[in-house]
């Protein structure tokens, strides 16, 4: 394997009539998107667009994401995907933190890219009819750029809950296997498969377990801009969708909004990552659609998968599984002495998904990746005895309350158990004496009541003293980020909230 790009056209020379992307009413056969994506090569080497230059790509889940994320491997540059709700001053970090030379946006986000791009120097090209035209009148590029194994494809930045994000250097090698590894070991994906692309491609999931996994597998992927449950409920339906790719928000909202009219008979294996399922949204979910869904773990420095309930072994929900084919993982006790079965520490990963590094960052490299090539990753899990790895916590989402560690997951399952709860987030407040105590911003399925009081009996019957939410306040939603995974740092806690 040398570019990533060699698998689109390895997919357009044995399938070139085969349905690769839609978007609604727009199709492209394999044919189509390889031969787009060779034009857009030769347009960005017209534009200076040399080997190992960084692209800013800013766009939702269309077409045109995909064929300019192939264009740019296949130029042997570097992609860098990007949020398109990002505004100008935090595209102006992007391109300036990876001295990108050019952005790719959406038109509908021109402004701030433009904005962006003015201030960190690089030039904007807005992704819109004009640009369609000069990529139909470009030659096709011959083959892609030659690249090594280990050079770096993607650069993804990482979410940066502790500081500035820092881009995680993602190499052609690293994202080939993750997703072939994917797709022939984890959701057995072939060609007459239909996957949902409503996972953000600019994500490191979307992007490795839906558009690079597709192009392998040479099945087609399906791709809603924004995720809409009714919308993804109809595509299901429509494209005969077979494999689903989530967060947990996104299962949570699917059973919600499932009406008795939609055919989702046509799913075969939903995926579930990006954060902890709790255990009732996976009950509810297969009760209401039944298809089975397995839970992986991973990190944008991981490419992502790492961990997974694999097809061929024994499912257990609530763990992420056992370590992919050529991955190795550990719990880390505070020590740094692996710690015992079900003892809970820090997880360790080690093999070919790991990122080349941080780019231009080669102390925060060294913090996170050991001499042994050991990868920290700051989430707080257990290893059972047969192997199978659970989730805690995030080691900075931990409370500790009166000196005992709290892990806010455990507490949010008990929640998800009410069944008036649509979601639920649990975090540390301040407290005086105590140093912090247990609050939990709750927000309420559709038509459902329930007091404060009331919620907090449920769960203080079901968890040590020390553990239930002092503080519970109801919120319409919760906050989210671009996957749809809760965003805890953005939860606001109300003045009027009193502790009981």
């Amino acid at each position: 394997m040398a570019n990533l790009s060699q698998n689109l056209v390895d997919a357009a020379a044995a399938r070139p009539d085969h349905l690769a992307l839609r978007c609604g009413d727009t199709t492209y056969s394999y044919a189509a998107f390889d031969d787009a994506s060779a034009r857009v090569a030769t347009l960005l080497a017209e534009k200076g667009i040399v080997p190992g230059d960084r692209v800013g790509l800013m766009l939702p889940n269309v077409p045109e994401f995909a064929i300019l994320f192939y264009g740019i491997l296949r130029a042997g540059a570097v992609a860098v995907p990007m949020n398109p709700l990002l505004k100008s001053r935090e595209i102006a970090f992007y391109l300036c933190n990876t001295s990108a030379k050019l952005i790719l946006a959406a038109s509908t986000f021109a402004d701030e890219a433009k904005g962006g791009a003015e201030a960190s120097g690089a030039d904007c090209v807005v992704v819109d009819g004009q640009l369609q035209s000069a990529i139909a009148a470009a030659a096709p590029q011959a083959a892609p750029i030659d690249r090594d194994d280990v050079d770096t494809a993607v650069i993804l930045h990482t979410s940066g809950t502790t500081g500035k994000p820092k881009g995680a250097e993602l190499t052609h090698i690293g994202l080939h296997r993750n997703a072939e590894i994917t797709v022939r070991t984890l959701i057995g994906a072939g060609t007459d498969d239909v996957l949902m692309g409503c996972l953000p491609l600019f994500h490191v999931f979307g992007l490795t377990c839906g558009l690079n996994a597709a192009v392998i597998a040479q099945a087609s992927l399906t791709l809603i801009p924004r995720f809409e449950p009714l919308a993804v409920l109809d595509a299901i339906a429509a494209d005969k969708v077979t494999i689903f790719l989530g967060v947990p928000t996104m299962y949570s909202a699917l059973v919600a909004s499932r009406r008795p009219s939609d055919d989702t008979s046509s799913l075969r294996v939903c995926v579930s990552g990006g954060a902890a399922l709790p255990a009732q949204v996976i009950t509810d979910f297969e009760a209401a659609f039944n298809a089975v869904i397995l839970e992986g773990y991973g990190l944008s420095e991981t490419s992502p998968v790492a961990c997974f309930n694999h097809p061929d072994k024994e499912r257990r929900p609530g763990t992420i599984g056992t370590p992919i084919e050529g991955v190795q993982m550990r719990v880390i006790d505070v020590n740094g002495k692996e710690a015992a079965v079900d003892e809970p520490g820090e997880i360790q990963i080690k093999g070919h998904n790991i990122m080349k590094g941080y780019w231009q960052l080669p102390d925060k490299t060294a913090e996170a990746i050991d001499a042994d090539g050991w990868f920290s990753t700051g989430d707080v899990g257990t290893k059972d005895a047969d192997g199978y790895y659970r989730i805690v916590d995030r080691t900075k989402d931990m409370i500790i309350r009166g000196g005992m560690n709290i892990y806010p997951r455990e507490v949010e399952e008990v929640l998800y158990e009410h069944p008036a709860v649509a979601a639920a987030a649990v975090v540390g407040i301040p407290h005086e004496s105590l140093g912090e105590d247990v609050g939990a911003a709750v927000a309420l399925k559709p038509g459902a009541e329930v007091a404060e009081d009331d919620l907090r009996t449920f769960v203080k019957d079901r968890v040590a003293a020390y553990k239930y939410p002092r503080q519970i306040w109801f919120v319409e939603a919760l906050p989210t980020g671009a996957t749809g995974k809760i965003q805890k740092r953005d939860i606001v806690v109300p003045a009027s909230v009193s502790e009981h």
